[in-house]
């Protein structure tokens, strides 16, 4: 975590305008008369999504692009996308991002083990070929905004469509951080930063 405290604070789910209320309306369901939260965060509308309410417009956009990088339409396997966000997360030093995906990345069949390896990135003992370009690439993009010719090279067997899902998805997540860490937005009430990714 870069901040300790949110420099925008999330938006009072009893006070959202109409804007506000259409753009977070992908996660609420309804029960009877009730409106609770949707799909993610254990019943809650995470932090994350209530900070980016206060630009609705933007939310829903983000949404979209966000809702294809996490979809089927990608290229890339589950677990495979997870390494690819939480390298990239710890990258961008996203407290936030590490958490939570996390304990995607757990659901995607990463280990435990592969996950604290993520961090030591592709010189880590035991990645695959395929693991090792895929982490070489992310650390590329992540530091330099370009993926070698050897590293292109070493990603042949995702094929074009692989390789262009994760330069996207790279991309998408150094967004993410970026916004997570300068707005300040803190991780849930009950979640655990990692020691290495603390402020």
């Amino acid at each position: 975590m870069r901040l300790t405290h949110p420099r925008i604070e999330p938006v009072d789910l009893d006070r959202l305008d109409t804007d506000q209320h259409a753009a977070l309306e992908p996660f609420f369901a309804t029960d009877g008369a009730n409106k609770i939260g949707g799909r993610v965060g254990g019943g809650r509308i995470l932090n994350i999504f209530r900070t980016l309410a206060h630009a609705p417009k933007a939310m829903t956009a983000f949404l979209g692009w966000g809702n294809y990088i996490l979809s089927k339409r990608s290229a890339l396997t589950p677990r495979d996308r997870e390494l690819i966000i939480l390298r990239t997360g710890y990258n961008c030093r996203s407290g936030y991002e590490w958490t939570q995906h996390k304990r995607i990345g757990l659901d995607s069949g990463l280990s435990e083990d592969e996950i604290e390896r993520i961090k030591a990135g592709p010189d880590a003992a035991d990645w695959t070929d395929i693991e090792r370009a895929m982490l070489c690439a992310t650390d590329e993009l992540t530091a330099n905004h370009f993926v070698s010719d050897a590293s292109w090279a070493a990603l042949a067997p995702l094929g074009d469509k692989g390789r262009m899902d994760l330069v996207m998805t790279v991309g998408q997540y150094t967004q993410v951080s970026m916004m997570l860490n300068s707005f300040g937005i803190q991780v849930e009430d009950g979640w655990e930063v990692d020691p290495d990714l603390k402020a």
